[in-house]
């Protein structure tokens, strides 16, 4: 790397997960097991991730620029726990992986592909 940061095209494709995580995050910052619970209600691809695991993702997440750690802090009487935010530079790469599928998902309807139907 040559100090400069990424530009959002250069992280592109995003893993499934790394993508699923990033749109939980963009609507609200949050805690571990929230993100498992959010990402697994969404279905979002058929994401199942344990929360054990998700701290890894995290970790690679925030070195990559895409989300940040927010600090520990204590909500409604519960114990301290450490919350994540999506970065400026997550946000623009949601969005570009977001146009990127989109674009896959025109070109397979271009290839008379079946289409997925809208529940």
């Amino acid at each position: 790397m040559n100090g400069r940061p990424p530009e959002a095209d250069e992280l592109l494709p995003l893993k499934a997960v790394d993508f699923s995580v990033l749109l939980a995050l963009a609507e609200r910052e949050d805690y571990g097991y929230q993100i498992v619970q959010r990402i697994a209600e969404a279905d979002a691809g058929g994401i199942r991730l344990a929360p054990s695991n998700l701290y890894s993702v995290l970790d690679r997440m925030i070195e990559a620029g895409l989300v940040e750690d927010r600090g520990k802090r204590a909500q409604d009487g519960r114990p301290s726990r450490r919350y994540y935010g999506i970065t400026e530079l997550g946000r623009e790469v949601l969005d570009a992986e977001a146009a990127r599928l989109r674009a896959v998902l025109r070109s397979a309807q271009r290839l008379s592909l079946k289409p997925v139907e809208a529940e």
